[in-house]
């Protein structure tokens, strides 16, 4: 579904690249791998922000990505001011503008922070036995700061010269003047201290980021593929043409999206879809990528090239829903803009305004002005967000939940109505005929040859029922010329130069060919749950067929489950109202509505919709694609290799199971509640050591401890979902 079409303003667009674009502008992708946190991007923010030919600019700190809309002069000086900052800026595809941005990006030594460490401790050691030897205190102190801190302060006198007051900026301020005014082994401990917390922040990061890249890491890098000349060669997987056939052996991995030609096997989809239990697979049967062969030899033709695969789309969604800011983290970004500033000028007047006016050792106050600075910075309440959104993202992911996007993965929790459509939904939409009646006509063989030939050229579930009955009781069909179907009613054509219809009750109607008689048989069927449709000639209903659906056992479940969630559900369909109330009843559903076209279920929900109501539709992503766009969120079922369905739906169920649909609601609710637990326990700290800080009651150290102990911890906490159960 497309959101553009339904009024929707998403917080960013699904494909930034795309979204990015203006007239006579190129979009390039940047991956810059020194960019961690909030700190680097609102750097380059502020660079690129005032250069001519830079038209916007969006953020994926996440996958470490800038999205670059410019005009085309503007990359090569936009690439530079990236450097100057001290980051390399590389091409996503790999094509970089010089040798040097193609080198791997270097990575920090443990052993200088182990000196520092070391040094750092040993001048504590030294001041805290002091016998006068300051000079070997300020040796150490200076060995620590300068081998463990020499990152920072290069960081911090960057910003500085562009303006910019981060951490790096206010860590280089605090540690210099801890040590001009004599308090070195307490510089050189901060230091350390700081250092060491970055690279655990770096680490635990790189845990959230590694839970989409192990998505990548599912499909094997090579295949065995069948020659022209009948030999079987290995290559790569992403050398394979489509069409070319492939054997899978016991445990192996499949490496590309295809058909089994040959052989049967038992297939663990759970990588893709979530299933719990593997799933036999026969001759016509898909497969996908990244699943698991468990038991079977086969063959199958691949239906997709590595890049387009199920998994392939899979991977490039997510990585593109890490971009889209969820409401919380857009709250959270705009109040540290404003946090910031007026902190730091807090921490400016503590320096000044008390020794000046009320003749405070100036000592004690520029302390204190440090000591709040190192607390000011926001790192902790920043990071949080969209740790806790990437982690939710994945947790989905492994359920076989694809969510399109963080704002969509925050507002799951607050669904209070779920409208779903029938057929593929709640049932497993293959009916078969259950009723055949003739009404008129010479023959029953001749009536559902008619029947059939009509049914043969429409791809509906029900006419699908009746022609495939027909073919089984062997019946034939004839030539049939103008056919058309009719938008909510049926299919219609000429046969032998008359003119036939085949449709629904609604039709008939329409066509005034009801009679008290046909209206006792119809509803009699239909309170049956059973849908029926009419062969209509010129002038008389000729006869009736019966077809039932049959409810997939899920749905019980899952309804029942919505409804422990205080989730009122609708069930939306074309079928009669009888046949809606059959079946929403046997599967427990609150409300049915029958009869309605797919302009119908739009209309219905916007009627649903309400100031404090969030309202889902559950369909098949093409057919109630309005509906779909429609409600606040969409959710496209058995999306596993439908591209269109993974492409347009804001919520993709990988699976035909409505169970995961509660699950869902539940990883929401659990992900809006650790943004809370994150945003609270940030605030908290910060409060509580400014506090101490006014009390005199703070030391720096107790500020290295407040900032980055707050960011460690938030982390950890956004992290706790990639181990959610659905419970």
């Amino acid at each position: 579904m497309s959101d553009h079409c339904c009024g929707k303003n998403p917080a960013v667009p699904s494909d930034p690249k795309q979204q990015l674009a203006g007239v006579g502008e190129q979009q390039t992708a940047l991956r810059i791998e020194q960019m961690d946190c909030p700190t680097e991007e609102q750097l380059i923010r502020d660079k690129l922000g005032r250069m001519p030919g830079i038209a916007a600019l969006e953020f994926n700190l996440m996958q470490r990505t800038l999205y670059l809309s410019h005009a085309p002069e503007a990359l090569a000086p936009a690439i530079a001011a990236i450097q100057s900052l001290g980051m390399d800026a590389k091409l996503v595809n790999g094509e970089s503008a010089s040798a040097s941005e193609n080198l791997p990006p270097a990575k920090m030594p443990w052993w200088p922070l182990a000196v520092s460490g070391i040094a750092a401790t040993a001048a504590e050691v030294v001041h805290w036995f002091d016998g006068g030897n300051h000079t070997a205190e300020i040796v150490l102190a200076l060995l620590a700061i300068m081998i463990g801190g020499l990152p920072t302060y290069k960081k911090g006198w960057i910003a500085l010269k562009n303006l910019n007051i981060n951490i790096n900026a206010l860590m280089s301020i605090a540690v210099t003047g801890a040590a001009l005014i004599g308090e070195w082994p307490e510089a050189a401990m901060v230091m350390f201290l700081f250092a060491l917390a970055e690279v655990i922040e770096a680490k635990s990061l790189d845990r959230a980021r590694n839970a989409i890249r192990g998505l990548m890491a599912l499909a094997p890098d090579k295949a065995t593929v069948k020659q022209a000349d009948g030999t079987w060669v290995e290559v790569e997987a992403a050398s394979v043409a489509l069409d070319a056939v492939v054997r899978l052996r016991p445990g192996e991995r499949i490496a590309l999206d295809g058909q089994i030609i040959s052989g049967s096997t038992t297939i663990n989809q759970a990588p893709i879809t979530g299933e719990s239990l593997p799933v036999e697979k026969t001759i016509g049967d898909p497969v996908y990528a990244g699943t698991i062969n468990e038991a079977g030899s086969c063959e199958y033709r691949v239906t997709a090239i590595a890049a387009q695969s199920t998994l392939s789309r899979i991977i490039h969604a997510v990585e593109e829903a890490q971009g889209a800011r969820a409401p919380t983290q857009r709250f959270v970004d705009r109040f540290a803009r404003i946090y910031t500033p007026v902190v730091c000028t807090i921490a400016l007047a503590m320096a000044l305004i008390p020794p000046l006016a009320l003749g405070t050792p100036w000592f004690d106050a520029i302390y204190r002005a440090l000591v709040l600075l190192v607390i000011a910075c926001p790192c902790a309440l920043v990071i949080s967000t969209p740790v806790t959104i990437v982690s939710g993202l994945a947790a989905a992911a492994r359920h076989g939940i694809l969510i399109k996007g963080g704002v969509y993965l925050e507002q799951g929790g607050g669904l209070s109505v779920l409208a779903l459509d029938k057929t593929g939904t709640i049932t497993h939409g293959k009916p078969v005929q259950t009723d055949f009646e003739r009404i008129a006509g010479t023959d029953d063989a001749s009536v559902r040859r008619l029947a059939a030939s009509l049914t043969a050229r429409s791809d509906h579930p029900v006419s699908r029922a009746v022609a495939r009955q027909a073919q089984d009781d062997g019946i034939g069909t004839d030539e049939v010329e103008d056919f058309a179907a009719i938008p909510g009613r049926g299919v219609e054509g000429r046969i032998a130069g008359r003119r036939y219809q085949l449709g629904n009750h609604q039709l008939v109607e329409d066509l005034g060919r009801c009679s008290p008689a046909l209206e006792t048989k119809l509803n009699a069927l239909e309170r049956q749950g059973k849908t029926v449709v009419m062969l209509i000639s010129e002038t008389e209903v000729l006869a009736l067929f019966a077809v039932a659906d049959t409810v997939k056992d899920s749905s019980r479940a899952a309804i029942a489950d919505l409804h422990a969630l205080k989730v009122r559900t609708v069930m939306l369909t074309g079928d009669n109202v009888h046949t809606a109330e059959a079946i929403a009843a046997a599967v427990g559903i609150d409300e049915a509505r029958g009869n309605l076209l797919p302009t119908d279920k739009l209309d219905t929900i916007k009627a649903l919709l309400g100031p404090s109501d969030k309202v889902g539709m559950v369909g098949d992503g093409i057919n109630d694609a309005p509906a779909l766009a429609g409600a606040d969120i969409g959710f496209a079922m058995g999306a596993a290799g439908t591209g269109t369905a993974i492409e347009t739906a804001d919520v993709a169920l990988m699976d035909d199971d409505l169970r995961k649909i509660p699950l869902f609601i539940r990883l929401s609710r659990k992900t809006a509640a650790v943004l809370k637990q994150n945003i609270a326990l940030a605030l908290a700290i910060k409060a509580v050591f400014i506090v101490l800080v006014f009390m005199g009651k703070a030391t720096l150290w107790m500020a290295v401890f407040a900032d980055m102990g707050a960011s460690l911890l938030v982390v950890a906490n956004g992290l706790r979902l990639l181990r959610f159960t659905g419970k």
